[in-house]
């Protein structure tokens, strides 16, 4: 990456889900957004395919707007987004164990033919929760510093990676200094997200609700039950009752009978 590009909007909202968002230019062009989340968006996969298109159209319409008349198709370069799940959705779980997802459009017929978007998706949760893999490399260190959570892997990481020392020192400074993270949001995905955010939080309300009125209606029917109990043993008791006057009575025509018998 040769150099970041200007953020067009603030990517610090309250209600995003949003660690880290970044564009960046590669050094033949192409554009490279990256992402980092704390919670998979819904809509994952229509919402890439938003992102994916407005990075075409930025560069078109800046490439258009600096060549002018002598622009071809051909200076568009490709575009790539790579987002970082720190939780992932339930379908990163069920890939054997697989926790870097590379994508782009192919042809069922094998023709070769190259078009401008790409994505890569990585599941931390996923890798986190694997034995760490054997090999030594870079993007296992990466992938660790990422999923580090406590000073004491962060410690045992530099040991294995002294190079990440720096970074970590970069970090700390970061958290005292949070005006210089640079970020990009478009104006329109950046209502997308907030949408989707919203739409989230209202689902999770709708089951809420759900389950407060599957409680309330079992609730009416503990108290139509407690309703139909307490009539029965209100009947009860008042057959009780004049089965106890009945007696009274018995006893006294016996009595009373017994009496003339012996006059």
């Amino acid at each position: 990456m040769i150099r970041i590009l200007p953020s067009e909007d603030s990517l610090m909202d309250e209600d995003t889900l949003l660690i880290m968002d970044i564009l960046g230019e590669l050094e033949d062009g192409s554009l490279i957004n990256v992402e980092i989340q704390k919670q998979s968006y819904a809509f994952l996969a229509e919402r890439i395919s938003c992102y994916l298109s407005d990075l075409v159209m930025r560069q078109y319409a800046r490439v258009r707007g600096t060549k002018g008349s002598a622009f071809t198709y051909r200076d568009i370069k490709k575009v790539y987004i790579i987002v970082i799940f720190e939780q992932s959705m339930g379908a990163f779980h069920q890939t054997n164990d697989r926790y870097i997802h590379h994508g782009k459009n192919i042809f069922d017929t094998g023709l070769q033919l190259e078009l401008l978007q790409e994505c890569c998706l990585v599941s931390l949760d996923v890798f986190r929760k694997i034995p760490y893999p054997k090999i030594r490399n870079e993007q296992t260190a990466w992938l660790s510093l990422l999923s580090t959570e406590d000073l004491k892997d962060a410690k045992n990481l530099v040991r294995e990676y002294p190079w990440l020392e720096e970074i970590y020192e970069e970090i700390a400074m970061l958290r005292q200094q949070p005006e210089e993270v640079l970020g990009m949001f478009s104006e329109a995905l950046r209502i997308l997200d907030e949408n989707t955010v919203k739409f989230m939080i209202e689902e999770l309300q709708k089951k809420v609700d759900e389950k407060d009125a599957v409680i309330g209606e079992k609730d009416a029917a503990i108290n139509e039950k407690d309703a139909v109990i307490n009539e029965q043993s209100f009947s009860i008791e008042k057959i009780s009752a004049e089965n106890e006057a009945l007696k009274r009575q018995l006893k006294e025509l016996s009595e009373k009978a017994c009496s003339e018998t012996q006059t």
